[in-house]
């Protein structure tokens, strides 16, 4: 029974994943969360909170943890919400099924550089395809605060068929055809965001942390665009929407990470001790190799890819960006 009353199935029991299940599963007869974790899993069941990812948010009963990917090949739709570097096997290993593939994974593919929803389109190239990216801290979503975010799909049909599972009193998806622009401004704001932590880290300012996501959104647009984007896309709440929210606030893994490299912890230190993944800190050398190849410039991720790798300090960043050539701001 339980195979087949699920429509949602989320994959991934990350913060966000399990945040994702909790909003989802309202109105639902069941939705399944898969999770590789045992004590995840016996945790949702048993206790229904996820105390390892998201402690301190009672999840709905009718949402049911599996280890078991082929328990959610009836699900309609499946969001995917494992770590970006991760994405290529789970697709894998994922059963034969008509679902709807939910991108809400953010980050480029490391070896391939190519985009999540290139790698789905490799991996799975018959099933449906939308990506779902915005302002969204996990722990507001879980306790049902007002939240927008883009649902960008392949088809209007696909707007049509997901809009009714996907949108809730506190969860409004916006519809968007631009599939490379939701994914591409989530990616992208990852990596700004370790350099506004830096800042708040090293004791900066509020002046240096506005021009990081002034400039850095600058950065956003010209990397987006090169790789098909559209500018009104990136405008928008999967792009500077989620840049803002992601640069202000240490609830921001990767704004975190930024602000112990600006009180001069190291990143190996920084990465070693952390539970959850700073997708940003992956991203970061993946988005600078593919910027470089292209021929973009993109002088604020070149910044934070030196202060990952330990080659210089914040100060010195700081002061390296100030004195670059002056330049019209349009470029």
């Amino acid at each position: 029974m339980n195979e087949t009353k699920a429509k949602i199935g989320v994959i991934g029991a990350g913060a966000w994943g399990t945040a994702l299940a909790q909003v989802l599963s309202e109105g639902q007869d069941e939705l399944l969360l898969w999770a590789r974790e045992t004590d995840v899993i016996a945790q949702v069941n048993g206790d229904h909170e996820n105390k390892a990812f998201l402690p301190g948010h009672p999840l709905r009963q009718n949402i049911r943890a599996t280890q078991n990917l082929d328990e959610l090949a009836a699900c309609e739709a499946l969001l995917l919400v494992t770590p970006a570097q991760h994405l290529r096997s789970c697709l894998m290993a994922l059963p034969d099924s008509n679902a709807a593939l939910i991108l809400c994974s953010k980050g480029i593919e490391a070896d391939t550089q190519q985009l999540m929803s290139e790698v789905v389109q490799m991996v799975r190239p018959d099933n449906p395809l939308a990506v779902l990216s915005g302002p969204t801290f996990a722990h507001e979503v879980a306790q049902g605060l007002p939240t927008a975010l883009t649902l960008a799909c392949d088809s209007e049909q696909l707007w049509d068929r997901l809009n009714p599972l996907i949108s809730k009193p506190s969860f409004r998806p916006y519809y968007s055809d631009d599939i490379a622009g939701a994914e591409i401004g989530g990616a992208v704001k990852n990596v700004l965001a370790i350099g506004c932590g830096v800042v708040e880290g090293a004791g900066l300012g509020q002046n240096a942390r506005a021009s990081i996501i002034s400039r850095g959104y600058a950065e956003m647009l010209r990397y987006g665009v090169a790789r098909g984007a559209r500018a009104e896309t990136l405008s928008g709440l999967c792009g500077l929407g989620d840049l803002v929210l992601t640069c202000s606030s240490t609830s921001s893994r990767n704004f975190s990470l930024g602000k112990g490299l600006g009180e001069g912890q190291s990143a190996k230190s920084l990465l070693t001790d952390r539970a959850t993944v700073a997708e940003g800190a992956s991203t970061a050398p993946v988005l600078q190799r593919d910027a470089k190849k292209r021929g973009i410039d993109m002088p604020i991720v070149d910044a934070v890819c030196a202060l990952l790798a330990g080659e210089t300090d914040s100060r010195s960043i700081v002061a390296q960006l100030m004195g670059r050539p002056l330049v019209s701001e349009r470029r």
